[in-house]
């Protein structure tokens, strides 16, 4: 099975019910500091998930539902070959050989005003930058 992993900050959550439907391996609480731009919020949640690869589809649509409207915000899963990148009413199933799709993504992303350092979803995108 190719399981997915990820993370979901739950002050981004407007309904929180879906934290129920993925398991939370580890969860850790940081400090919000400037360089975030959220400045409307004290401190994060973060909580890393697994969900298996069936129901992910569903899982990513009630976390794109479930995102605060108020503010941009988005999360994400990814498993070896596939990666989900979740904004409230729009999501990315994402190749993750697919520099183009990862790209898109991020202009996305930082639309909605999302600092772009925090939209840099594919870990080879240094490699890219070349």
């Amino acid at each position: 099975m190719n399981d997915y992993r990820g993370v979901i900050i739950e002050e981004s959550l407007e309904n929180k019910v879906v934290l129920k439907k993925v398991r939370i391996v580890s969860t850790k609480v940081e400090k919000v500091v400037e360089k975030h731009k959220t400045p409307w919020l004290h401190k994060w949640t973060l909580h890393i998930v697994e969900l298996p690869e069936t129901g992910a589809s569903a899982i990513a649509d009630e976390i794109s539902r479930s995102l605060e409207s108020e503010h941009p915000w988005y999360a994400d899963f990814k498993n070896s070959t596939h990666h989900y990148i979740i904004f409230r009413d729009k999501i990315f199933y994402i190749d993750r050989k697919s520099k183009e799709q990862y790209d898109e993504a991020k202009r996305y992303g930082i639309s909605l005003g999302i600092p772009e350092y925090q939209v840099d979803f594919h870990p080879d995108v240094k490699k890219w930058k070349r």
